[in-house]
């Protein structure tokens, strides 16, 4: 490591004012931020934590009947807290990664590092989520941009992450049992006028929608639907742990299972 200044403050607002500084860095959860300045593959000179901005932590259901999180919300406390309001999301967050890790990270953290193996982006994509942030509304179907790549400007924070909530949810991941990421996740929702599937850990290009499988279900809702469906392996991640015909068709089985869990 190395010597840096840490902030902490207290309002969003104060947030975005020592973010304005130079070569400022925001630190959700840490679990990704850490480990770089470890690495020394990061150097920014100040830290400005968000985990003491109480406007940014906590789960509460709208007016509407979505679900808001706060963008400093760990992992274990959406999957305790929304557990009522929203069980696959809360049952996403209770899968990641180890408890460590659950109450330490968290939702904005997780969705502005956009990680191609991580889960919130396809539970965000695939509930066709609004990333809120200190200036603007997102959209998350405009909000992933590719590997580790984000629509977020500099000193942009996510404060709110809205969840419509569906009719029905399943989130299926196949995990890398080492590091607890997704070597492949399927987030399928099914709402009134639609479903939804968001895939991550498969393809090169981050999380994505399998829109084909979406129009086959749109249809006919069963497993079935898929029949004849399959992932162009192109694009896909290959390395040790899975070739890419070998994620292109854990994209098929965990549909599948997504389908299953939700009729």
């Amino acid at each position: 490591m190395y010597n840096f200044e840490f902030e902490k403050p207290s309002t969003v607002a104060d947030a975005v004012s020592a973010l304005g500084g130079e070569d400022a860095q925001a630190l959700g959860g840490g679990q990704t931020l850490i480990p770089t300045l470890k690495q020394r593959l990061a150097a920014p000179s100040t830290l400005v934590s968000l985990g003491g901005i109480p406007d940014m932590q906590g789960v509460c259901i709208e007016d509407d009947g979505s679900v808001a999180i706060g963008g400093a919300t760990t992992h274990a406390a959406v999957a305790s807290e929304a557990a009522g309001s929203y069980p696959a999301l809360a049952a996403l967050a209770g899968q990641i990664g180890d408890p460590a890790v659950r109450n330490r990270g968290t939702i904005g953290g997780s969705l502005a590092n956009n990680d191609p193996a991580a889960c919130y982006p396809a539970g965000a994509l695939g509930s066709g989520a609004t990333i809120i942030t200190n200036t603007r509304q997102i959209a998350a179907d405009d909000f992933f941009e590719g590997l580790f790549s984000t629509a977020l400007e500099e000193g942009e924070i996510i404060t709110t992450v809205n969840f419509p909530v569906p009719q029905a949810a399943s989130y299926q991941k196949f995990l890398q049992p080492a590091s607890r990421f997704a070597l492949v996740g399927v987030y399928l929702a099914r709402f009134a006028d639609g479903v939804r599937v968001a895939v991550t850990g498969a393809s090169e290009d981050g999380v994505f929608r399998w829109s084909e499988a979406e129009e086959a279900l749109n249809k006919e809702f069963r497993q079935d639907a898929l029949t004849g469906l399959s992932i162009n392996p192109a694009n896909m991640i290959a390395d040790l742990h899975g070739s890419k015909a070998y994620r292109a068709h854990l994209v098929s089985v965990m549909t599948k299972r997504a389908i299953e869990a939700c009729m």
